[in-house]
Formats: C-alpha cells, sequence, structure tokens
C-alpha cells in the first residue's frame, strides 16, 4: 500500500513512516498538509494517516480536500496527541475511517495493516 504520514512533528512523521516501510508498504512522511496535497498530485495514495493539529492547514482540513478529491477512495487515519474532547477532534471524527491517540503502537499498526 500506499502510505502518506502527515505530521508537522518531523520526528513523528518519520518514525511512523519508517515502521509502515518496514511492513513492506511505501511510505512517504510529509510535514504538512500542503505538501501531503502536493504529492496525492503526483500519487494517489491508499491511505493517509494525518495528524490534526498541525500549523497552517490542519488536519481537518486536508481531510475535508482529501475526501472531496477521492471520496471513500483513500482510508483516512486521524493520529493526534489532542484530547478526544477537542472540537477538532471531534469534527474530524466524522470524516476519517480511524482515529489513534499519540503514540501509536506497533499493535495498532498491525491491526490496520495486517502483514
Amino acid at each position: 500500500m500506499t502510505v502518506y504520514v502527515v505530521d508537522d512533528c518531523k520526528d513523528a512523521a518519520d518514525s511512523l513512516a519508517t515502521l509502515l516501510s518496514l511492513m513492506g508498504h511505501n511510505a512517504l512522511a510529509c510535514y504538512s498538509a500542503e505538501q501531503a496535497l502536493e504529492l496525492v498530485q503526483a500519487e494517489k495514495p491508499d491511505c493517509v494517516m494525518l495528524d490534526i493539529a498541525m500549523t497552517g492547514m490542519d488536519g481537518l482540513g486536508l481531510v475535508r480536500c482529501l475526501r472531496e478529491q477521492f471520496g471513500d477512495d483513500v482510508v483516512l487515519v486521524a493520529v493526534t496527541g489532542s484530547p478526544s474532547d477537542d472540537p477538532r477532534v471531534q469534527a474530524t471524527f466524522v470524516e476519517v475511517d480511524h482515529y489513534f491517540e499519540k503514540p501509536v503502537t506497533l499493535e495498532q499498526v498491525r491491526k490496520l495493516f495486517p502483514e
């Protein structure tokens, strides 16, 4: 699968992308929503794992752009350290397919991407 990992925390994006790569997926780290939107023009991902609270365009804005462009053809996974009662997180629940709180565990990733 082609998976874009979008997080403005470079270490978080790189770590999750590395884990997915080790599991055999084509994983690319993106450090902003804007960068992810540029990449989807070149190659449509199968899945986008994204942080909600990012600088610039936040994760909810990215989710809405991706849904508008791809509908349900891309699996969207919110990955955030924000509490579940945060209004942005609540709004994102309606739009995404899955939601993980940071830190994401290997077990969660394996359930989402069975080998």
